[in-house]
């Protein structure tokens, strides 16, 4: 199960570094038309994105047991989002032992 799982957090990195560069590549982020950013829809699709990074933080908050490394996986979920989130994973996938299964992937292991 784990090995899927390094598959798909893999995949999904390099998706989302894929079209953040294509992206980069077309315009500049912070040339984004007014019209975009002021509209409802961006706003409200901003809010529910930073609140489920959030709330994926509250688990990395509970798997960390240092305040650094909690205030700095903050800081790089906010910054970079789904790129921050891939890593993680695959940081905590590979850093499980062969043969471990998903709850040991989600609990706190002392």
């Amino acid at each position: 199960m784990t090995t899927r799982l390094k598959l798909i957090f893999a995949l999904a990195l390099c998706a989302i570094l894929a079209a953040t560069g294509w992206a980069s590549s077309q315009m500049a982020f912070w040339k984004t038309p007014a019209a975009v950013v002021g509209h409802p829809w961006f706003i409200a699709t901003l809010v529910d994105t930073y609140l489920a990074f959030f709330t994926f933080w509250l688990w990395v908050a509970y798997k960390e047991t240092s305040n650094l490394a909690r205030a700095a996986w903050l800081v790089l979920i906010f910054a970079l989002g789904n790129m921050a989130i891939a890593g993680y994973m695959l940081i905590q996938l590979y850093r499980l032992p062969r043969g471990a299964g998903v709850e040991d992937l989600l609990l706190r292991r002392p």
